[in-house]
């Protein structure tokens, strides 16, 4: 993967890089995981006291597939919600 496509973007002067410990690279495009409202979203989380996700264990749209993964997921969550309108 090409460094800084659009596929793959790491923002090595942000404050928070790195936003997952113990990892040479990580891909920031998805700096906010757009899964996270999605139960099933596939990723590695668990959810803490209150009740919300506890996602800083999971790399999944971090890692070099995370862009086609994130999208995959994405488009099978929107098909299947709108089959469930018709």
């Amino acid at each position: 993967m090409s460094k800084n496509s659009y596929k793959f973007f790491e923002n090595k002067d942000c404050k928070y890089y790195p936003c997952h410990k113990g990892w040479d690279k990580i891909n920031c495009l998805f700096c906010y995981c757009p899964l996270y409202f999605i139960k099933d979203c596939g990723g590695n989380y668990r959810m803490n006291k209150d009740r919300f996700k506890d996602c800083s264990e999971c790399i999944v749209p971090h890692d070099d597939n995370g862009y086609e993964y994130v999208n995959k997921v994405l488009k099978d969550h929107f098909n299947k919600n709108k089959k469930k309108k018709k």
